[in-house]
């Protein structure tokens, strides 16, 4: 389904716009709709993206734990279109997908660990305005990661924050990316 962009498409022309479409059709089966977005301002673009590839290089968190902190965001915050690219990255990443198909629903499932549960917690809490995280939450999740692996996770949080505030402001919705790979959300 495409998204219902706020902003026109912008032409992925040029050098840069090409080799995007080619890396994104390789990686992705197809061009993700942030990139017409994005490429309205190159610059902007090359920013997020480097930025983008320097906090995925970063390993002192688990890299599940992340994945679901950032999908816990996404779905707190509502981006259907980073709730559908979570689906597809965890697959890819090979996340349990019993797992990853609970998330938006968490609460309710069995499947989580106690620490993976905390994780989530935090992650709502980072989501919502005001911020409901409190000292208890940091606290327990610092003597159980440390602190390099604790600050990850809160920017990884952070970040996805970003991510979701930006594309449902300018109304991208989900592109069936997690349908591609059969890993369909709960309730779709």
């Amino acid at each position: 389904m495409p998204s219902n962009l706020r902003i026109p498409k912008a032409p992925l022309d040029g050098l840069f716009g090409r080799a995007l479409t080619l890396y994104a059709r390789r990686t992705y089966g197809q061009v993700p709709d942030i990139a017409h977005v994005f490429l309205h301002h190159r610059r902007m673009t090359r920013a997020v993206l480097a930025f983008e590839r320097r906090m995925g290089a970063l390993s002192a968190c688990d890299p599940h734990l992340k994945a679901y902190a950032t999908m816990a965001s996404s779905a707190t915050i509502g981006c259907s279109w980073c709730l559908d690219f979570g689906y597809f990255t965890a697959h890819t990443e090979g996340l349990d997908t019993a797992k990853v198909r609970q998330v938006p629903v968490w609460r309710d499932s069995t499947v989580f660990t106690p620490l993976e549960r905390e994780v989530m917690a935090y992650a709502e809490a980072m989501s919502v305005t005001p911020l409901e995280v409190t000292d208890e939450m940091v606290t327990s999740l610092h003597e159980q990661l440390g602190s390099a692996a604790l600050m990850e996770l809160t920017e990884m949080i952070s970040l996805e924050n970003l991510r979701s505030r930006t594309n449902a402001a300018l109304g991208l919705t989900s592109q069936g990316f997690a349908e591609s790979c059969d890993l369909a959300p709960l309730g779709s």
